[in-house]
């Protein structure tokens, strides 16, 4: 019986165990995966629209969760992307691209906005040469960015210029805050104005309206770089950036025909090495709450998905898209079969393969467990023929002890391990006959006894 007990305990230990990791492997994929968002610049809408969305993600419980970490510029946020201190990173490529990065989504983009009063006369970019251009100083890469286009067509941009007119071919780029601006145009200090914004944002709007007013008719030049697209062929990490006609509205409307000029982008990147899985759900989750996330930051209203033709187009692009967000763009996100289906057919092989031998060697077992009876049993009948023939008492001793070791091997066997019907009765019947053919030749051996006609059993 106890042989019995221990192997019961063996199985409840090995359910017990099976069950426990089945367990903690669904604890292990229910959880939620948190991952690490560099957010910049610092003040920025980003930042905010950032906070917003991984509040959100908390206050539902989603599967994925962020935990945020502050830059005071995009090009550290890049920088904590690239050596992997985050998953995830607000990226402008222009200032600086990590190349461990792929894109998620854009969250806002920037056009160059050049805006004239119809009478200062200035039609196109080469119309700015030895004119003064106020320029709103916020940040130094919005700078670079006008330098490039200004530069495009043979200019030179003169950051600190003089009280006197610019030099031959040069653009003098005055700083002048916000409020001031009104007072400039009056004063014929500045002739255009140069910005780098999102044009759909009120900042925009509002600025514009400054040069309008500026206008003798409220006629407003925006101009055009209408070699867009070949100086994104040089400059592959700037975009060419339309804007809509009228977007400005007024009257007369700003502008009063679509206008092409070049821009940047604010960008989610991931990297590379995130799983297609984790990078389609948090551009799902991103898309998916961007009207719920606008009422607490308009600036996810200029959420946008990057342009791409086909995914081959996607991941050969300049500025490449991340595949687990194509996923989600193309509607083909993977589920739970097509995300483990090679972890599945592996266990599934495995599994086969251990269960065909683990039922090998329980057959080669049971058939040497059957072979040792057998052999036993055997030996039993050889017994019984060899005590048929012998008068010795001592070696019939003997050969009584054996039969009865045998018949404990045999009991043993029978009662730790299952085996078969037919071998066991075998058994059974070499035991009897060998004990009373013991008996009798004892019996014969002893002093005054008469040995007994034996028929051997074959």
């Amino acid at each position: 019986m106890r042989g019995v007990s221990f192997r019961r305990e063996v199985v409840f230990l090995i359910i017990a165990v099976l069950l426990a990791a089945a367990a903690g492997l669904a604890f292990y994929l229910s959880r939620a995966t948190t991952l690490t968002i560099a957010v910049a610049p610092s003040g920025g809408t980003e930042p905010a629209l950032i906070r917003a969305y991984a509040d959100a993600l908390a206050a539902q419980h989603k599967s994925l969760q962020l935990r945020i970490l502050s830059f005071d510029g995009v090009q550290e946020s890049a920088a904590a992307l690239q050596d992997g201190r985050a998953d995830l990173a607000v990226v402008r490529p222009d200032v600086a691209l990590p190349n461990n990065g792929l894109t998620l989504a854009i969250l806002r983009e920037q056009a160059v906005i050049v805006a004239t009063p119809e009478s200062s006369g200035i039609k196109t970019f080469p119309d700015l040469a030895r004119k003064r251009l106020a320029f709103l100083p916020e940040r130094p890469a919005d700078q670079a960015v006008i330098q490039r286009v200004i530069q495009h067509y043979g200019l030179s941009l003169a950051t600190e210029p003089g009280s006197g007119p610019p030099a031959p071919r040069s653009v003098a780029l005055v700083g002048v805050e916000e409020q001031d601006l009104p007072e400039a145009f009056a004063g014929k200090r500045v002739d255009a104005l140069v910005i780098l914004t999102t044009p759909t944002t009120p900042a925009a709007m509002r600025i514009l309206r400054i040069v309008q007013n500026a206008s003798r008719n409220r006629k407003v030049t925006l101009l055009g770089v209408a070699e867009a697209q070949a100086f994104v062929e040089r400059q592959p990490r700037l975009q060419a950036v339309t804007v809509p006609e009228g977007l400005f509205g007024g009257n007369p409307k700003i502008p009063e025909e679509a206008v092409t000029t070049i821009g940047t982008s604010y960008r989610l990147m991931a990297r590379a090495t995130l799983a297609r899985n984790v990078a389609a759900e948090v551009t799902q989750h991103l898309f998916e709450m961007r009207a719920s996330l606008a009422e607490a930051v308009p600036a996810a209203n200029a959420l946008a998905a990057p342009a791409y033709d086909a995914n081959a187009a996607a991941t050969s692009a300049k500025l490449p898209i991340h595949p687990g967000a194509i996923d989600y763009y193309e509607r083909e996100q993977q589920g739970f079969i097509e995300r483990y289906e090679t972890w599945i057919y592996l266990v599934a092989f495995l599994g086969g393969g251990l269960g065909s031998a683990f039922a090998w060697l329980s057959q080669r077992l049971s058939r040497l467990r059957r072979e040792r009876v057998e052999i036993a049993t055997a030996r039993l009948l050889e017994l019984r023929s060899t005590a048929r023939r012998s008068a010795d008492r001592a070696a019939l001793d003997e050969m009584a002890a054996e039969i009865d070791d045998l018949a404990a091997n045999i009991a043993r066997y029978a009662l730790n391990r299952p085996t078969e019907d037919r071998t066991l009765t075998a058994a059974g019947i070499a035991i009897d006959a060998a004990r009373s053919t013991v008996r009798r030749a004892i019996a014969a051996a002893e002093p005054g006894g008469t040995k007994p006609s034996l028929r051997a059993v074959e």
